[in-house]
């Protein structure tokens, strides 16, 4: 609770008045008994029709009056509810932000979009439930049971063992299906992982023909999280009926009782009638109360799940570092190693080299040698397990990591458009001129794809780019990389869906810039790297060559067999 007042605060008088307008209305409720007691022992009795009627508009003035509490304490109770629930998701959005690449791997990103929605709306209809029936119906229960006392003492001596055996029932069931909720939400990941996969993977799936395995196989997941449903529903439902056993026979022993005194002249008709209607509010508040116990029930355990996110700590903090050295180096690898968290082997191993300004690097391998893993260290997604890489003569862990990735602009293997226009996509990375956006999308090779468009720079870009062919987004994912004019620039495979003619000239048009950054290239293909300064070959996470084209053919194996792989013996002269 502690740590949800955190979010709540924000909303102390709806907080408030909420349950101050609930307990407004509960007072009128528990008039009513009273009057209707009053209407019977006195208007019925004595056939008194004004009493009645005067006694009615009472009853009608007082169902008014309460209405109005109801609905003014809902208001108060869904905007604190709703406006917490906003900043809980705003603040996990925010720590998710603050991740590295390494806690976000680890936790998963459908665990993270499940807490983020599903796990936030339980606790929003928990903080909802919470603000409108957790002090009216303990109000209504223990107020009822006084008034019973106001009554007759004999007869509301029932409410004495009734409401304990009631409550022991309802926190009984809310203990055991806490943890059983917990699991329910845990398999919840599970479904959402395998949707968003199988969704992600449609083409895949598709062109193998593996439809009816994957649908076998949610399926399999979907019925898992059903029978664990089924389970704590079957335990829960369980309040319902044995609450009516408790009330049922309270009810019968109070009717008995009352008819007993009613025979002997100790007790009016009208007094049995108020006891019983006590009774009945009872009874409504405590089905009341269950079904609040199993929505809270749900909300803690989803809360647990959202500060147990909330407690994950980046392990990669943030240095002070905003300038490096104008002279040193631009990148240099001094014996890096990177071993991702949980894995048994180093991804990359004991890789050196140095990168100068304005110089091309060409890192080249087969699937699966380490490519991305390197050049991941550079803009510091990942932390090197053992080595250093210096950015202008500085770790980049001494670095302020905003100040640090501004000087990168990163092209990654997948190209990640997002919902807005053209014009939006490319100034992702920060304000830029207009001749910087027009001198970003012409070395990009990508003028001809906002002249062709409607609106121009303008068009409207769907979520993922998929109003785009894969070309066309690798360019403006390149342009947009460009538009911040950085000092390193680093294309991650990006250029994987252009023609060769394209990609010669995307490559000329990069190495022509005025502002001549250090660019790192990234290819399985021989052509896009050959004409770099220098080209890392890699295998297996390990440098096995470094040199020019030149220097490589017929020296290093491993680049011989991708060269020769791609190009007949004859062509660019072995």
């Amino acid at each position: 609770m502690k740590r949800l007042w955190k979010y709540l605060r924000f909303y102390k008088k709806e907080t408030v008045l909420a349950p101050l307008f609930k307990l407004t209305e509960t007072s009128f409720e528990l008039m009513v008994p009273l009057i209707v007691a009053a209407i019977i022992d006195r208007g019925i009795a004595e056939g008194d029709f004004g009493y009645i009627v005067r006694m009615s508009l009472i009853l009608v003035a007082f169902a008014v009056a309460g209405l109005a509490f109801a609905v003014t304490a809902q208001y108060f109770a869904a905007k604190a509810a709703v406006g917490c629930s906003a900043r809980m998701r705003h603040a996990l959005f925010k720590h998710i932000s603050s991740l590295s690449y390494t806690e976000i791997d680890s936790l998963g990103a459908s665990t993270l979009i499940t807490r983020m929605t599903s796990d936030i709306n339980q606790i929003q209809a928990g903080v909802n439930m919470s603000l409108r029936l957790l002090l009216r119906s303990p109000f209504i229960i223990f107020g009822a049971m006084v008034m019973s006392f106001t009554v007759d003492t004999k007869c509301a001596m029932v409410f004495m063992w009734a409401i304990p055996a009631l409550a022991a029932v309802i926190f009984g069931i809310m203990l055991v299906t806490m943890p059983l909720y917990r699991r329910v939400q845990k398999q919840l990941d599970v479904i959402t992982s395998k949707t968003r996969e199988n969704i992600n993977g449609a083409r895949v799936i598709r062109a193998f023909s593996m439809e009816s395995g994957e649908t076998d196989d949610f399926k399999a997941q979907n019925d898992a999280l059903a029978h664990i449903q089924k389970f704590v529903g079957k335990i829960s439902v369980l309040t319902n009926p044995i609450t009516y056993i408790i009330i049922n026979g309270a009810v019968i022993w109070l009717i008995y009782k009352g008819a007993a005194e009613v025979n002997i002249g100790a007790l009016t008709s009208g007094k049995v009638v108020a006891l019983y209607n006590y009774m009945s509010q009872i009874l409504i508040e405590l089905i009341k109360l269950a079904n609040m116990t199993v929505i809270l029930s749900r909300s803690i355990a989803c809360g647990k799940r959202v500060w147990a996110i909330m407690d994950v700590k980046s392990s990669m903090g943030s240095g002070t570092v905003t300038e490096g050295d104008s002279g040193a180096a631009a990148v240099e690898f001094d014996g890096v190693s990177l071993r991702y968290k949980g894995s048994a082997e180093n991804a990359i191993e004991g890789i050196s080299f140095t990168a100068r300004r304005g110089e091309t690097i060409g890192i080249i391998g087969g699937t699966g040698s380490g490519k991305t893993s390197l050049i991941n260290l550079i803009p510091r997604f990942y932390d090197a397990s053992a080595g250093s890489v210096k950015v202008d003569g500085v770790d980049v862990r001494d670095y302020d990591i905003d100040a640090l990735r501004k000087k990168i602009g990163v092209v990654p293997q997948k190209a990640a458009l997002f919902k807005g226009t053209i014009l939006s996509n490319i100034t992702w990375g920060g304000d830029a001129s207009a001749d910087a956006v027009d001198a970003a999308l012409k070395a990009a090779q990508a003028e001809d794809i906002a002249q062709s468009r409607h609106n121009g720079i303008n068009a409207a870009v769907e979520a993922n780019g998929a109003n785009f062919s894969g070309g066309q987004r690798q360019r403006l994912t390149i342009a947009r990389a460009l538009a911040r004019e950085p000092e390193i620039v680093i294309l991650d495979d990006s250029a994987s869906a252009l023609d060769l003619a394209t990609d010669a000239a995307l490559r000329d048009a990069i190495e022509k810039l005025p502002y001549d950054p250090t660019i790192f290239i990234v290819s399985q293909r021989v052509s896009s790297v050959m004409h770099a300064d220098k080209i890392i070959v890699l295998e297996d996470g390990a440098a096995v060559g470094c040199g020019t084209h030149s220097e490589l053919l017929g020296a290093c194996e491993v680049y011989d067999e991708i060269y020769y792989s791609q190009f007949p013996k004859g062509v660019y002269g072995e």
